[in-house]
């Protein structure tokens, strides 16, 4: 069945492989016109005998829904919230109580005797214990509250993330729609010029057309044919991206074109995940500076530390015990303490700035994407009643042709224009939902 295709796709195209047969092998042309004969036919015969690739398609909302729960960013930004939390566990132990044991075991040689009896036995245990119980301990406390803001970082770093992940899925996904629909352009730019390159070539062979026109028409098929390539390359690289970006093991195409509902005028910036992490890393940052006076402050800590000792010997207790409380205040450091809580001054001063500039881009991107979204519908509309036109010329164009009032120059001209026009056209419908999946993305609303 391909095959047959692919032979009536040849006589179509004006290069019969029968004619061509009885033509020249028949009557015994040269070798080498023959070899170029059977080498253009095997070029074309297996493509078509090749099994095809299937390429899975998918949603957008599947698209952006694997692609946040499988890329390696995410998984990345997932640890990190792991890791902010074993740093917060690590720094609550320290104002928690602590138990700890040891073992020791002595052996001594020679043994020390007084009036008859060993001091030391040659073989000793000592077993202690060690009971440490924070009383007042502000440093500490402080920082299990700094460890809990940089957990609360940390997720919004990751939600962060997954925002990025998805809006580069997004936008890769609707660069398969794109070029796809630059592929069915050209194809049907492809297929037109075939057409013409037939009903010159028929002319031609009849005694009634030129050769010129003939070449003209077959050099406009070539250049589509080369065009048609390109954009199924482009479609690939496009469609091998999104399989990246959905962690795929193979290209991944799109099934539809997404709808995008556009946001309220007066919609509010807040829910944008930049600016949720920026927002948390000026607390972050706030309650750190705040905190800095408690490095002043004294610590209190209880000790507790019973001991066994088998056998006691002479001058030894087998059972004892120690307690105490430590009381330390800090006096003099040379400037450290001073200089940390002018560094916390300066990086909220950093934060800040950073949160202000943020905002302001925001409110920026906001209005940008309201006015791209505007500017977009617009000239979608006039793109496509250009692309109407120069159709309607390319058929005015045919028609002249085929009644002998003008040459093919025109008609390949108008078969330019109109694919130049359908190209834009399909530009101009990706740029809108671009503009409208950007307004998602600046307002927050988007993934």
């Amino acid at each position: 069945m391909r095959v047959r295709k692919v032979f009536t796709w040849l006589c179509s195209r004006g290069a019969s492989p029968v004619r061509y047969a009885d033509a020249d092998l028949t009557k015994s042309a040269p070798r080498e016109r023959r070899m170029r004969l059977i080498t253009t036919i095997v070029a074309l015969i297996l493509p078509a005998l090749a099994p095809a690739q299937e390429v899975e398609r998918i949603t957008f909302e599947e698209a952006i829904r694997r692609a946040v729960a499988g890329h390696p960013t995410i998984q990345q930004a997932a640890a990190g919230v792991l890791r902010a939390e074993s740093i917060l566990q690590q720094v609550r132990a320290r104002s928690l109580p602590s138990v700890n044991a040891t073992f020791t075991t002595n052996v001594i040689d020679p043994v020390t005797r007084f009036a008859g009896s060993s001091i030391n036995p040659r073989t000793q245990t000592l077993s202690s214990g060690a009971v440490s119980v924070p009383l007042l301990t502000p440093v500490s406390w402080a920082e299990r509250s700094q460890a809990a803001d940089q957990v609360l970082v940390s997720q919004r770093a990751a939600d962060e993330a997954r925002r990025a992940v998805a809006v580069a899925a997004g936008e890769a996904y609707l660069t398969v729609i794109a070029r796809r629909r630059v592929l069915e352009l050209n194809e049907r730019a492809r297929d037109n010029a075939g057409a013409h390159y037939e009903y010159a070539n028929q002319r031609y062979e009849g005694g009634i057309g030129s050769r010129l026109n003939a070449l003209r028409a077959q050099q406009e098929l070539s250049a589509s044919d080369a065009r048609v390539e390109e954009a199924r390359l482009a479609v690939r690289r496009a469609q091998e991206a999104v399989g990246v970006l959905v962690a795929a093991d193979g290209p991944i195409d799109a099934a539809a074109d997404p709808s995008f509902e556009l946001p309220p005028e007066a919609d509010d910036p807040s829910r944008r995940s930049d600016l949720q992490l920026v927002v948390q890393r000026q607390a972050a940052a706030e309650r750190v500076a705040r905190d800095a006076w408690k490095d002043n402050l004294p610590s209190v800590t209880a000790l507790f530390a019973p001991q066994v000792l088998a056998p006691s010997g002479l001058f030894a207790n087998a059972r004892s015990w120690r307690a105490s409380v430590v009381f330390a205040v800090p006096l003099f450091d040379g400037g450290q303490r001073r200089g940390q809580a002018r560094e916390r001054l300066a990086l909220v001063d950093l934060v800040r700035a950073e949160r202000s500039d943020l905002e302001r881009q925001a409110a920026s991107e906001i209005r940008t994407a309201r006015e791209a979204v505007r500017s977009t519908e617009r000239a979608v509309e006039h793109a496509r009643r250009a692309a109407q036109q120069a159709n309607e010329v390319v058929t005015i164009t045919d028609i002249a042709f085929r009644e002998g009032a003008t040459t093919n120059i025109e008609v390949i001209d108008a078969q330019r224009r109109a694919r130049d026009a359908e190209t834009e056209a399909a530009i101009a419908e990706d740029a809108v939902r671009r503009a409208r999946l950007e307004l998602l993305v600046a307002t927050g609303r988007f993934p």
